[in-house]
């Protein structure tokens, strides 16, 4: 009897996680040096931690070491009613694209954390995704950098996450997820990297961020309802979209839609929604507020051809024969302030079914010598009271 409990004890102090509850991924072999692939040490802690029947097992990815891993998936149901993983250092995907090792998620992701109620991950450290490399690659699907799929009472943040491949950060099927301090950073001129993009989801709020990157700040996606977005500094970037919704002919439905505090530089485009021609459903309840635009090309957009060419929207000739549509409707844009350096500073596109109660309230907007902007519109429904510039057509 005595034996076996010496042996007990041996164990317990050789095992990396049984006796506390911080699972360390240097512990489990991770070399932290941002060259040896370190993803079987992640995975074998994670094993760990998902397993742990403790409060809250912590999965620890320590500050000074750089954590290079090839495509991941950490994927739950878990033991524990929350699960912590602190990002306090860096992980970095591979530095070339050909390096990449897919298994079978068909280029979709780099890193995915799945089916994981009471996730946490913060810790202010930074997720690299080496993205220069696939940028100008047509050739291959280009991965989300994090993909977080169905967590529900999510909290991500503080991070940091530069240069994802395409979208930085993806939500999808989560509900009751606060998303804050993210500082989110891609060149301007790199392709489709939004910065957190969400679909699928419901009361989902994002907070305290900064996002700079090649395509939306966020975008606001099929199936969403009650997200609320507040404090964000936008720019370089496209701006904060409701869609694209409809595309393929699609139903698509976004709704409860809350944006408000946020400060829009040099993007080109602010408080935007568009929606392909032929799709149908509905998006409504969206209210644009209390928003600074600087520099802005299109500050306040709704676009219900944004399919079509560029020429063909000049006289929204296309426009006129389309009855078939995603819904606009009960929009509210207020308390919208700043420059602009495009041709309008208010587009409202819509087609032949129209957009309908689209409020304007308090639009301030000039071009950048201070003159007065201008504005234009097609087939709305609504009111413009306090609007520089105003709409013809309200």
């Amino acid at each position: 009897m005595k034996g076996l409990f010496v042996l007990c004890l041996i164990f317990v102090i050789a095992s990396p996680c049984l006796c506390q509850n911080y699972f360390n991924v240097v512990k489990y072999g991770a070399k932290g040096d941002g060259h040896t692939d370190d993803s079987n040490a992640f995975t074998n802690a994670w094993q760990d931690v998902c397993g742990s029947t403790r409060d809250t097992p912590t999965l620890i990815i320590p500050e000074g070491q750089n954590f290079m891993l090839q495509p991941l998936s950490f994927q739950g149901p878990c033991k524990s009613t929350t699960i912590s993983v602190k990002i306090m250092g860096t992980i970095t995907a591979p530095q070339s694209n050909a390096n990449w090792k897919w298994d079978d998620n068909d280029g979709d992701y780099w890193i995915k954390f799945s089916n994981i109620n009471g996730l946490i991950i913060n810790g202010g450290g930074t997720v690299d995704g080496q993205g220069d490399s696939w940028w100008n690659n047509n050739g291959h699907i280009r991965p989300t950098a994090l993909k977080i799929l169905e967590c529900d009472n999510l909290k991500l943040g503080p991070l940091k996450h530069i240069n994802s491949p395409r979208n930085h950060i993806s939500i999808v099927g989560c509900n009751d997820a606060l998303i804050s301090n993210l500082h989110i950073i891609a060149p301007k001129d790199s392709p489709n990297t939004d910065g957190i993009d969400i679909s699928t989801s419901t009361n989902i709020s994002v907070q305290h961020s900064i996002i700079s990157t090649g395509d939306d700040c966020i975008a606001i996606n099929n199936g969403t309802e009650f997200i609320y977005i507040t404090d964000i500094q936008c720019g370089p970037g496209h701006g904060i979209s409701v869609g694209s919704l409809g595309k393929d002919g699609d139903y698509s439905t976004v709704e409860e839609i809350h944006v408000s505090n946020i400060t829009f530089r040099e993007t080109t485009n602010g408080a935007r929604i568009k929606t392909w021609t032929g799709g149908s459903g509905y998006a409504r309840k969206i209210t644009y507020e209390d928003i600074i635009v600087f520099k802005v090309e299109n500050p306040v957009i709704i676009d219900q051809q944004y399919d079509a060419l560029e020429p063909l929207k000049t006289k929204y000739n296309v426009l006129e024969g389309v009855s078939k549509a995603v819904k606009v409707s009960d929009v509210i844009f207020r308390n919208i302030r700043g420059t602009t350096n495009g041709k309008d500073a208010i587009d409202l596109n819509c087609a032949r079914i129209g957009c309908t109660n689209i409020i304007l309230e308090d639009i301030d907007i000039v071009d950048l010598d201070g003159k007065k902007a201008s504005a234009s519109c097609n087939s709305v429904q609504g009111s413009c009271s306090s609007c520089n510039p105003q709409v013809s057509c309200l």
